[in-house]
C-alpha cells in the first residue's frame, strides 16, 4: 500500500508538469498567432483619389478596396468584405481592389469577384490599409476611409453599410475625410530603399 504522502507528492508533481505544459502551449500559440493590437490613428483624405478614365463618370456605385497582403489587419475585414459583395453586388454595386504597390499576394477565394485595378490615380497617397473608397452613381467620391474603427470589422461596427444604403436610396453622401483609430498598416511605399 502506498503512503498518502507519496500519492500527494506524485499528484502535485503531475499537476505542476501539466501546468507547465499548458503554459508552454499557450505561450507558443500567443507568440505565433496573436499579435498585439496597438491603436493606430490614421487620417484618410480622399482629395487626390480619382477613378481611372474607363470607370469615371456616371454609372454604378463603385467600391474600391485598398489592401496590403502583408498587413495582418486585412484578416479582420475580409469576411465582412465578402458579405458586402454578397449583399450589394446583386443590387448593382461594382467591387474593385487595389493592392499595395510592390507587394505580392492574392485575395482569398471568397473575394475573387473583386475586379483588380492596377492603377488608381491618387492611391499613392492613401495613408493606411485596409481602406475603402466609394463613388456614387454620378462618379463623385462619396466616402474614403476605413471599414470601421477598432480591431475588427463586421456589420455591427462598419461605416460601409449605411453609406451603401444611402447611395442605393439616392441620398447624397460626402464623407471623404475621416480620422479613425483602429488596426491599420502604413500604405506608402518604403522610401528607404
Amino acid at each position: 500500500m502506498r503512503s498518502p504522502l507519496r500519492a500527494t507528492l506524485f499528484a502535485s508533481l503531475l499537476a505542476v508538469v501539466c501546468a507547465g505544459a499548458l503554459w508552454a502551449a499557450y505561450d507558443w500559440f500567443q507568440g505565433r498567432y496573436l499579435r498585439a493590437f496597438s491603436e493606430h490613428t490614421a487620417l484618410f483624405s480622399g482629395d487626390p483619389l480619382r477613378l481611372p478614365d474607363t470607370l469615371a463618370g456616371p454609372g454604378a456605385i463603385r467600391l474600391v478596396h485598398f489592401w496590403d497582403p502583408a498587413c495582418p489587419c486585412n484578416v479582420g475585414n475580409q469576411q465582412h468584405l465578402s458579405e458586402l459583395v454578397e449583399q450589394y453586388a446583386p443590387q448593382g454595386v461594382e467591387f474593385y481592389s487595389v493592392q499595395k504597390p510592390g507587394s505580392h499576394g492574392q485575395l482569398p477565394g471568397n473575394l475573387s469577384r473583386l475586379k483588380t485595378l492596377s492603377v488608381l490615380p491618387g492611391s499613392e497617397q492613401v495613408p493606411a490599409s485596409p481602406a475603402v473608397a466609394i463613388w456614387d452613381r454620378n462618379g463623385k467620391l462619396a466616402y474614403f476611409g476605413p471599414y470601421s474603427e477598432g480591431l475588427t470589422c463586421n456589420s455591427s461596427n462598419s461605416f460601409i453599410e449605411p453609406i451603401l444604403q444611402a447611395l442605393n436610396e439616392g441620398r447624397a453622401v460626402s464623407a471623404t475625410h475621416t480620422l479613425a483609430v483602429g488596426c491599420y498598416c502604413p500604405w506608402p511605399a518604403d522610401t528607404a530603399r
